[in-house]
Protein backbone atom coordinates (compact mmCIF):
# COMPACT_ATOMS: atom_id res chain seq x y z
CA UNK A 1 0.00 0.00 0.00
CA UNK A 2 1.22 3.47 -0.89
CA UNK A 3 1.58 5.68 2.19
CA UNK A 4 -0.94 8.12 0.71
CA UNK A 5 -3.61 5.44 0.99
CA UNK A 6 -3.47 5.41 4.78
CA UNK A 7 -6.31 7.37 6.33
CA UNK A 8 -5.45 7.75 10.00
CA UNK A 9 -3.06 7.03 12.87
CA UNK A 10 -4.73 5.57 15.96
CA UNK A 11 -3.25 5.55 19.46
CA UNK A 12 -4.85 2.62 21.29
CA UNK A 13 -3.91 2.26 24.95
CA UNK A 14 -4.38 0.53 28.28
CA UNK A 15 -3.09 3.14 30.71
CA UNK A 16 -4.37 3.04 34.32
CA UNK A 17 -2.05 5.79 35.58
CA UNK A 18 -1.39 7.64 32.32
CA UNK A 19 2.21 6.58 31.64
CA UNK A 20 1.41 4.44 28.59
CA UNK A 21 -0.92 7.07 27.16
CA UNK A 22 1.68 9.83 27.53
CA UNK A 23 4.35 7.89 25.66
CA UNK A 24 2.02 6.63 22.93
CA UNK A 25 0.47 10.03 22.23
CA UNK A 26 3.95 11.57 21.92
CA UNK A 27 4.93 8.93 19.36
CA UNK A 28 1.58 9.09 17.59
CA UNK A 29 1.71 12.86 17.23
CA UNK A 30 5.07 12.71 15.47
CA UNK A 31 4.10 9.81 13.20
CA UNK A 32 0.79 11.41 12.21
CA UNK A 33 2.55 14.69 11.36
CA UNK A 34 5.20 12.90 9.32
CA UNK A 35 2.51 11.11 7.32
CA UNK A 36 0.14 14.11 7.24
CA UNK A 37 -2.66 12.00 8.71
CA UNK A 38 -5.20 12.70 11.44
CA UNK A 39 -4.50 11.26 14.89
CA UNK A 40 -7.21 9.50 16.90
CA UNK A 41 -7.03 8.24 20.48
CA UNK A 42 -8.84 5.16 21.77
CA UNK A 43 -8.65 3.69 25.26
CA UNK A 44 -9.38 0.19 26.51
CA UNK A 45 -8.42 1.05 30.09
CA UNK A 46 -11.88 0.86 31.66
CA UNK A 47 -14.25 -2.13 31.58
CA UNK A 48 -16.94 -0.27 29.64
CA UNK A 49 -14.35 0.55 26.98
CA UNK A 50 -13.55 -3.15 26.66
CA UNK A 51 -17.14 -4.11 25.90
CA UNK A 52 -16.66 -3.53 22.17
CA UNK A 53 -14.29 -4.91 19.57
CA UNK A 54 -11.56 -2.68 18.14
CA UNK A 55 -11.48 -3.57 14.46
CA UNK A 56 -9.07 -1.93 12.03
CA UNK A 57 -8.30 -2.19 8.33
CA UNK A 58 -5.56 -1.64 5.78
CA UNK A 59 -5.99 2.14 5.87
CA UNK A 60 -5.13 2.28 9.59
CA UNK A 61 -1.82 2.67 11.39
CA UNK A 62 -2.28 1.60 15.01
CA UNK A 63 0.03 2.42 17.91
CA UNK A 64 -0.96 -0.02 20.64
CA UNK A 65 0.37 0.48 24.14
CA UNK A 66 0.25 -1.20 27.56
CA UNK A 67 2.38 -1.24 30.71
CA UNK A 68 4.54 -4.24 31.56
CA UNK A 69 3.16 -6.35 34.42
CA UNK A 70 5.53 -8.97 35.85
CA UNK A 71 7.63 -8.94 32.70
CA UNK A 72 4.77 -9.51 30.28
CA UNK A 73 1.50 -8.02 29.07
CA UNK A 74 -0.99 -7.61 31.95
CA UNK A 75 -2.50 -11.07 32.40
CA UNK A 76 -6.02 -9.77 33.09
CA UNK A 77 -5.93 -7.69 29.90
CA UNK A 78 -4.21 -10.21 27.63
CA UNK A 79 -7.47 -12.08 26.76
CA UNK A 80 -9.02 -8.80 25.63
CA UNK A 81 -6.00 -8.06 23.43
CA UNK A 82 -6.17 -11.56 21.94
CA UNK A 83 -9.91 -11.60 21.33
CA UNK A 84 -11.04 -8.05 20.62
CA UNK A 85 -8.29 -6.14 18.84
CA UNK A 86 -8.25 -7.10 15.15
CA UNK A 87 -5.95 -5.79 12.44
CA UNK A 88 -7.11 -7.11 9.06
CA UNK A 89 -3.85 -5.98 7.47
CA UNK A 90 -3.31 -2.78 9.48
CA UNK A 91 0.18 -1.59 10.25
CA UNK A 92 0.97 -1.57 13.96
CA UNK A 93 3.58 -0.15 16.29
CA UNK A 94 3.66 -1.72 19.75
CA UNK A 95 4.94 0.20 22.76
CA UNK A 96 5.31 -1.08 26.31
CA UNK A 97 6.14 1.11 29.28
CA UNK A 98 7.89 -0.38 32.30
CA UNK A 99 8.66 0.93 35.76
CA UNK A 100 12.45 1.10 35.53
CA UNK A 101 12.97 -2.57 36.48
CA UNK A 102 12.95 -4.47 33.17
CA UNK A 103 10.75 -4.89 30.13
CA UNK A 104 11.62 -8.63 30.16
CA UNK A 105 9.53 -10.48 27.55
CA UNK A 106 6.67 -8.02 27.08
CA UNK A 107 7.88 -6.50 23.77
CA UNK A 108 8.22 -9.81 21.94
CA UNK A 109 4.95 -11.08 23.43
CA UNK A 110 3.13 -7.95 22.26
CA UNK A 111 4.70 -8.24 18.81
CA UNK A 112 3.59 -11.85 18.42
CA UNK A 113 0.09 -11.35 19.80
CA UNK A 114 -0.57 -8.42 17.47
CA UNK A 115 0.76 -10.35 14.48
CA UNK A 116 -1.63 -13.19 15.34
CA UNK A 117 -4.42 -10.60 15.39
CA UNK A 118 -3.81 -9.64 11.77
CA UNK A 119 -1.46 -6.69 12.16
CA UNK A 120 1.80 -6.07 10.31
CA UNK A 121 3.95 -4.93 13.23
CA UNK A 122 6.57 -2.59 11.77
CA UNK A 123 8.17 -1.26 14.96
CA UNK A 124 8.45 -2.16 18.66
CA UNK A 125 9.49 -0.12 21.68
CA UNK A 126 9.73 -0.43 25.46
CA UNK A 127 10.11 2.81 27.41
CA UNK A 128 11.14 3.21 31.07
CA UNK A 129 8.78 5.25 33.22
CA UNK A 130 8.37 6.02 36.88
CA UNK A 131 7.32 2.89 38.77
CA UNK A 132 3.72 3.07 39.94
CA UNK A 133 4.58 1.28 43.20
CA UNK A 134 7.10 3.90 44.33
CA UNK A 135 7.97 7.18 42.61
CA UNK A 136 11.65 6.99 43.62
CA UNK A 137 12.03 4.02 41.26
CA UNK A 138 12.56 5.70 37.90
CA UNK A 139 11.66 9.08 39.34
CA UNK A 140 10.92 11.67 36.68
CA UNK A 141 10.88 9.20 33.82
CA UNK A 142 10.28 9.50 30.99
CA UNK A 143 12.91 12.22 31.28
CA UNK A 144 14.23 14.49 28.54
CA UNK A 145 16.50 11.78 27.14
CA UNK A 146 13.63 9.28 27.12
CA UNK A 147 11.45 11.77 25.27
CA UNK A 148 14.23 12.32 22.75
CA UNK A 149 14.44 8.54 22.25
CA UNK A 150 10.67 8.30 21.77
CA UNK A 151 10.71 11.15 19.27
CA UNK A 152 13.64 9.65 17.37
CA UNK A 153 11.87 6.28 17.30
CA UNK A 154 8.68 7.87 15.97
CA UNK A 155 10.57 9.79 13.28
CA UNK A 156 12.25 6.57 12.13
CA UNK A 157 8.87 4.81 12.05
CA UNK A 158 7.44 7.63 9.94
CA UNK A 159 10.33 7.39 7.48
CA UNK A 160 9.93 3.62 7.27
CA UNK A 161 6.27 3.91 6.41
CA UNK A 162 6.89 6.69 3.89
CA UNK A 163 9.51 4.51 2.22
CA UNK A 164 6.89 1.88 1.49
CA UNK A 165 9.00 -0.79 3.19
CA UNK A 166 6.62 -2.26 5.73
CA UNK A 167 8.82 -5.16 6.80
CA UNK A 168 7.66 -6.71 10.07
CA UNK A 169 10.64 -9.06 10.31
CA UNK A 170 12.08 -7.54 13.49
CA UNK A 171 14.72 -8.74 15.93
CA UNK A 172 13.19 -8.24 19.37
CA UNK A 173 14.86 -9.19 22.65
CA UNK A 174 13.20 -11.66 24.99
CA UNK A 175 11.43 -14.99 24.75
CA UNK A 176 7.96 -15.97 23.57
CA UNK A 177 6.18 -17.69 25.18
CA UNK A 178 7.70 -17.03 28.60
CA UNK A 179 6.66 -17.25 32.26
CA UNK A 180 5.67 -14.22 34.26
CA UNK A 181 8.34 -12.64 36.43
CA UNK A 182 8.24 -13.91 40.03
CA UNK A 183 8.19 -11.01 42.50
CA UNK A 184 10.86 -11.11 45.20
CA UNK A 185 10.93 -9.70 48.71
CA UNK A 186 13.75 -7.90 50.49
CA UNK A 187 15.36 -11.28 51.24
CA UNK A 188 15.31 -12.08 47.49
CA UNK A 189 12.86 -14.91 48.08
CA UNK A 190 9.60 -15.20 46.09
CA UNK A 191 6.60 -13.42 47.58
CA UNK A 192 2.92 -13.70 46.72
CA UNK A 193 0.54 -10.78 46.96
CA UNK A 194 -2.12 -11.62 44.40
CA UNK A 195 -4.85 -11.00 46.96
CA UNK A 196 -3.46 -7.66 48.15
CA UNK A 197 -5.97 -4.85 47.81
CA UNK A 198 -5.89 -1.12 48.54
CA UNK A 199 -6.88 -0.01 52.02
CA UNK A 200 -8.52 3.30 52.94
CA UNK A 201 -7.67 5.81 55.64
CA UNK A 202 -11.31 6.45 56.53
CA UNK A 203 -10.48 9.70 58.28
CA UNK A 204 -9.04 11.05 55.00
CA UNK A 205 -11.61 9.69 52.55
CA UNK A 206 -14.29 12.14 51.45
CA UNK A 207 -16.14 9.53 49.33
CA UNK A 208 -15.59 11.46 46.10
CA UNK A 209 -15.63 8.17 44.14
CA UNK A 210 -12.65 9.01 41.93
CA UNK A 211 -10.92 5.74 42.83
CA UNK A 212 -13.91 3.63 41.81
CA UNK A 213 -14.32 5.51 38.54
CA UNK A 214 -10.63 5.16 37.65
CA UNK A 215 -10.21 1.46 38.55
CA UNK A 216 -9.58 -0.51 35.32
CA UNK A 217 -11.17 -3.62 36.84
CA UNK A 218 -14.13 -1.92 38.56
CA UNK A 219 -12.89 -3.66 41.68
CA UNK A 220 -13.82 -0.81 44.06
CA UNK A 221 -17.40 -0.44 45.29
CA UNK A 222 -19.12 2.72 44.06
CA UNK A 223 -21.41 2.67 47.10
CA UNK A 224 -18.61 2.30 49.65
CA UNK A 225 -15.19 3.04 48.19
CA UNK A 226 -13.42 1.55 51.20
CA UNK A 227 -14.60 -1.86 49.98
CA UNK A 228 -12.80 -3.70 47.18
CA UNK A 229 -14.90 -6.76 46.31
CA UNK A 230 -13.39 -7.22 42.83
CA UNK A 231 -10.03 -8.31 41.47
CA UNK A 232 -7.19 -5.86 42.10
CA UNK A 233 -4.29 -5.81 39.63
CA UNK A 234 -2.14 -3.49 41.78
CA UNK A 235 -2.04 -0.87 39.04
CA UNK A 236 -2.11 1.95 41.63
CA UNK A 237 -4.66 3.97 39.68
CA UNK A 238 -6.74 4.47 42.82
CA UNK A 239 -3.69 5.53 44.84
CA UNK A 240 -2.59 8.01 42.19
CA UNK A 241 -6.02 9.58 41.68
CA UNK A 242 -6.93 9.95 45.38
CA UNK A 243 -6.68 13.66 46.12
CA UNK A 244 -6.74 13.13 49.91
CA UNK A 245 -4.07 10.35 49.89
CA UNK A 246 -6.53 7.96 51.53
CA UNK A 247 -5.71 4.91 49.40
CA UNK A 248 -2.70 2.79 50.33
CA UNK A 249 -1.45 -0.80 50.52
CA UNK A 250 -0.58 -2.59 53.75
CA UNK A 251 0.04 -6.16 52.54
CA UNK A 252 3.43 -7.19 53.98
CA UNK A 253 4.50 -9.22 50.96
CA UNK A 254 3.60 -6.39 48.61
CA UNK A 255 5.53 -3.86 50.70
CA UNK A 256 8.50 -6.21 50.90
CA UNK A 257 8.54 -6.43 47.11
CA UNK A 258 8.37 -2.65 46.81
CA UNK A 259 11.34 -2.33 49.16
CA UNK A 260 13.28 -4.89 47.13
CA UNK A 261 12.65 -2.81 44.01
CA UNK A 262 13.84 0.30 45.83
CA UNK A 263 16.98 -1.54 46.98
CA UNK A 264 17.90 -2.77 43.52
CA UNK A 265 16.32 -0.71 40.74
CA UNK A 266 17.04 2.95 41.33
CA UNK A 267 19.60 2.84 38.52
CA UNK A 268 18.33 4.26 35.21
CA UNK A 269 17.02 1.43 33.03
CA UNK A 270 17.45 1.46 29.27
CA UNK A 271 14.60 1.15 26.82
CA UNK A 272 14.48 -0.69 23.52
CA UNK A 273 13.52 0.76 20.13
CA UNK A 274 13.29 -1.56 17.11
CA UNK A 275 12.34 -0.26 13.67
Amino acid sequence: MNSKQFERVVVLYFSPTGNAKKVAVEAGTIISKALELPLEQMSFTLPRQREKDFIFGEADIVICTTPVYAGRLPNKILPFIQEKIKGNGSLAITINVFGNRNYDNAPIEFYNEMKKNGFDVVAVAAVPTEHVFLEEIGQGRPNSQDMFNIQDFAQRVGKKILSGNYSSDLEIPGAYPAPYYTPLGVDNQPVQFLKAKPQTHLELCDSCGACARRCPMEAISFEDTSQVPGICIKCQACVKVCHTKAKHFTDENFLSHVQMLANNYLRPAEGVFVV
